[in-house]
């Protein structure tokens, strides 16, 4: 009985070791595990020259370059309107007449009053003549001690308020005509006729409908003619892509209309004020207006479609370049503890309410990308230049012949660092070089 007892104690005692055994091996495996380098899947591709197109894109819509919008100049009721929406008109074409009555009274009106202001005139300067005639027999009898000073002044007042009275006759008939001048205007108003060869665009009053019109604010607005020869797109582009525009740039436009075709145009416009949407929110964009001359190449466009434009701002020929997503950023960290050591600029100099942040020379940020090397992701400082929709120019810090690290994004936005294992899988699908 003790034996068996004994026995059993024993039997514990080996059993608890060799789980104890077991747990530090467990232990030991954990710990060399953690240790070991995690091995990133990456996706590659070798670096090579290439001819680069830099673009901006924006989204607009084609208009008429000429369009003229015809607004009422004088009120009434429209007695005639020949045209309709879509009809195409020549130049000094009418377009609109509007009842012309009160203004062929308000011309005879002034007809009449002008005539009567010259005939007003014509009475004065007779009566003007008849007083200087006399004034002047005053003068000389007074000469000869004929006539008292008294008289010689009362003739003198009778000539200068003779001499007042033309000049008021003279202002009646410059008024007058003024007036006749103003009432031709008007009546000819009434009759409005095509500035320019073109199409109506839009119609917008009706036979029978009253407008009105004034010299000093905008009339109604009856209709717009377009000369639909000479088409433009009209985009917005945001204020940070708008620098690198020019004049004459080449462009290529996709309008939905037509989705199987693309137009080449031209810039000729660049807005130097900007438009803003959404001012003071979350959502507010600051846009500038760009027009460009479309070469049409025989197809309708109509004022108003949707497009689409692609601006070629600037082309340059073989040069290194990598995919678009290869390029990220990191933090220079050039004030680290350890190049302190080595970098004694500052070794010395102590900076009141300066912190190493605010050291000159400092940079925040650094433009990387990534290359494999032996199984490691090396991390090398670049700078770049102009992007196309799919490659960005390197113009220091890459040769070709280098196995550039293109995905996933997740990898290269934050995973990768210097020296990183890497393993390389360019089977993979496209779509997942920008999964998270």
């Amino acid at each position: 009985m003790a034996k068996t007892a004994k026995d059993k104690k024993k039997k514990k005692i080996i059993i608890f070791s060799a789980l104890g055994a077991l747990l530090v091996i467990i232990i030991i495996a954990v710990i060399i595990g953690s240790k070991r380098d995690e091995v990133i899947v990456v996706q590659t591709e070798e670096v090579e020259r290439r001819n680069l197109t830099q673009v901006v894109e924006a989204t607009g819509k084609i208009q008429p370059q000429t369009q003229v919008k015809i607004n009422a100049e004088v009120s009434g009721e429209i007695i005639e309107l020949p045209v309709e929406e879509g009809d195409g008109v020549k130049k000094g074409q009418l377009l609109v007449r509007i009842k012309p009555d009160q203004y062929i009274a308000q011309k005879d009106q002034g007809v009449a009053n002008l005539k009567r202001s010259k005939a007003m005139l014509v009475q004065r300067e007779a009566d003007f003549r008849k007083v200087e005639n006399e004034y002047r027999r005053v003068q000389e009898l007074h000469e000869k001690g004929l006539v008292s000073v008294a008289e010689l002044e009362s003739g003198k007042s009778l000539y200068e308020i003779a001499k007042a009275g033309v000049d008021a006759a003279r202002f009646d008939v410059q008024n007058a005509e003024a007036t006749l001048s103003r009432a031709r205007e008007d009546l000819a108003k009434t009759a409005i006729y095509s500035p320019i060869n073109g199409i109506v665009t839009q119609r917008i009053s009706k036979l029978g409908e009253r407008v009105s019109g004034s010299s000093f604010t905008q009339g109604t607005e009856i209709m717009t003619v377009s000369d639909l020869s000479v088409m433009e797109a009209r985009v917005e582009v945001n204020e940070n892509d708008v620098v690198l525009i020019s004049i004459d740039d080449t462009a290529r436009i996709d309008v939905d209309a037509y989705p199987d075709q693309e137009f080449l145009a031209t810039v000729y416009q660049i807005a130097n004020t900007a438009s803003t949407r959404g001012l003071g929110t979350q959502e507010e964009v600051t846009n500038f207006e760009v027009r460009l001359i479309v070469m049409v190449g025989g197809k309708e466009f109509r004022p108003g479609m949707s497009c689409s434009a692609r601006i070629e701002t600037d082309t340059r020929h073989d040069v290194v370049s990598v995919p678009l997503q290869s390029v990220t950023t990191r933090d220079k960290d050039r004030w680290r503890d350890e190049d302190m050591e080595t970098d004694d600029t500052y070794a010395d100099v102590t900076i009141e309410g300066i912190t190493e942040r605010d050291r000159p020379g400092r940079e925040k940020t650094q433009e990387v990308l990534f290359v494999v090397r032996e199984g490691l992701a090396r991390q090398l400082p670049v700078t770049t230049g102009i992007s196309s929709d799919q490659y960005i120019e390197i113009r220091e810090g890459l040769e070709t012949g280098e196995e550039v690290i293109k995905g996933s994004y997740r990898a290269i936005s934050r995973e990768l660092k210097d020296s990183t294992h890497v393993r390389v899988d360019n089977a993979v699908s496209p779509r997942n070089l920008f999964s998270n």
